[in-house]
């Protein structure tokens, strides 16, 4: 593959749909794609297709671009910034696929389809009665002009097929699947044109691959049947091929293909749970390509550590134990004022620091705010076990204890140690299940100071009444 090993900066692109979120298998495609433009010294394209005029809407375009720019998965070109093969929104782009499809039907290799969906549909039915592959049937390929007239004064509104030839073989060497062989014969003519007088995918995604000038194109192996299509019109335009790679596709932890059932899917969502960019980047660094090291990797410094040589045929599976395993990661690494900021709540520095090895997400700060300003959530079954192993008669030496002690753990640790002979985890432990409603947690003399003394008073004497 001397594509991998040539030294020749990459050109790369992301070409999503602006018909919904930024979803994490996409992101992860654009994130590869980065990559092997950073580590080349060569550029990275940002190219809206948005060629679906009925799906497609600005506003899922500017926020997929927020999106990246809060990955950092930054761009060199695109509809933003510009650059120099403006436009970069395929809507915008009309006049240079016109000129394609003009060179084509002069060439007599594209032709007018007047045909149905019903028409369609039901030459699709005929041929699996027929036990033959659906495929189109180039009903249309050899209609004279006065058949075209007919068609067309009948109100009929054609798209324009891509005029496959017969017997051909098309080969290419994708970068993650190794040689490929297709032959032309079993390919249908195509839509390249739609009745509305928009690009179909298979056209304008490839012509603008070429003329952009992407060398490398990587995308997911559902388009791996795509490519011979593609390459099938370059070849008849006569326009330079890029390079393709496609990459297993991003499943779930049960195999089946990521989705809601799953729960989070896009990359908003996981902002909004307070995931961090280098997290999420660091998991999917992981997922579908093998690098050269398991541990952690400052973002800045995954371009060296790609290789794209080894990114897999075999699905990749998403699994948030491991992002989490990741956010734990990038969490310690924040500095104090940046873990702050990232809890937005206006906490004390003192709580703040006391909690910062216990959060994951800035929702698990939320328990332990109730512990020391509000009200403890019911206790789960290893907590009610411990405060009932200790009893009433422990709770009730311990609200005097504390009367004496007050906040100072030390203190009101030994005077309950000489009043019930307990000690060890067997006087600790049901303190701090009275006192913060969980058996672990941060440091139970520091959470004590930051508790108003009324409130963890009232929380030992709830148990010497009701244990």
């Amino acid at each position: 593959m001397p594509a991998i090993l040539d030294s020749t900066p990459v050109i790369t692109r992301f070409a999503p749909s602006p018909t919904g979120s930024l979803h994490l298998g996409n992101a992860r495609t654009a994130f590869f794609s980065y990559l092997w433009a950073r580590k080349s010294g060569g550029r990275f394209i940002l190219r809206i297709e948005d060629t679906d005029v009925e799906r497609s809407q600005p506003r899922f375009r500017d926020d997929l671009m927020v999106e990246m720019r809060w990955l950092g998965l930054d761009w060199d070109e695109g509809p933003d910034i510009g650059g120099p093969s403006a436009p970069y929104s395929q809507a915008e782009r009309g006049d240079v696929y016109r000129t394609m499809f003009g060179r084509l039907e002069a060439d007599a290799r594209a032709y007018p389809c007047y045909c149905t969906p019903e028409d369609l549909e039901l030459s699709r039915k005929l041929q699996r009665m027929s036990g033959k592959p659906p495929r189109y049937a180039g009903t249309c390929r050899n209609l004279t002009s006065a058949q075209r007239a007919e068609r067309e004064a009948r109100g009929r509104k054609p798209t324009l097929r891509f005029a496959v030839p017969d017997d051909r073989v098309i080969e290419f060497t994708d970068v993650v699947h190794g040689p490929q062989r297709f032959l032309s014969s079993d390919i249908g003519d195509f839509i390249i044109r739609r009745d509305d007088g928009s690009a179909s995918f298979f056209f304008s995604n490839a012509v603008d691959d070429s003329v952009m000038g992407v060398t490398e194109v990587l995308r997911g192996d559902d388009h791996l049947t795509n490519t011979p299509r593609q390459l099938m019109v370059l070849d008849a335009l006569h326009l330079r091929r890029p390079g393709y790679g496609h990459v297993g596709l991003l499943v779930g932890s049960d195999g089946a293909p990521l989705s809601k059932r799953h729960g989070s899917t896009s990359a908003q969502e996981f902002r909004e749970r307070g995931f961090l960019p280098a997290a999420i980047l660091n998991h999917l660094f992981r997922l579908g390509h093998a690098g050269d090291t398991d541990g952690w990797l400052a973002v800045a410094d995954m371009p060296g550590h790609f290789r794209p040589e080894h990114l897999g045929r075999a699905p990749a599976r998403f699994d948030e134990t491991q992002l989490a395993h990741w956010q734990k990661e990038a969490v310690e690494r924040m500095s104090a004022a940046q873990f702050r900021d990232w809890l937005g709540a206006g906490d004390s520095a003192e709580f703040v620091e006391l909690i910062r090895h216990n959060v994951v997400l800035p929702a698990d700060a939320g328990p332990w705010r109730a512990v020391v300003r509000g009200d403890l959530p019911p206790m789960g079954e290893e907590e009610r076990r411990i405060v009932a192993a200790a009893g009433a008669e422990f709770f009730a030496a311990a609200v005097d204890a504390f009367d004496q002690s007050s906040s100072d753990l030390k203190q009101l640790t030994k005077i309950l140690k000489e009043r019930t002979g307990r000690k060890g985890a067997d006087l600790f432990m049901p303190l701090r299940v009275a006192l913060t409603g969980q058996a672990h947690g941060p440091e139970l003399a520091a959470l004590l100071k930051l508790m108003p003394p009324e409130t963890a008073r009232r929380r030992l004497k709830s148990h010497a009444q009701s244990s």
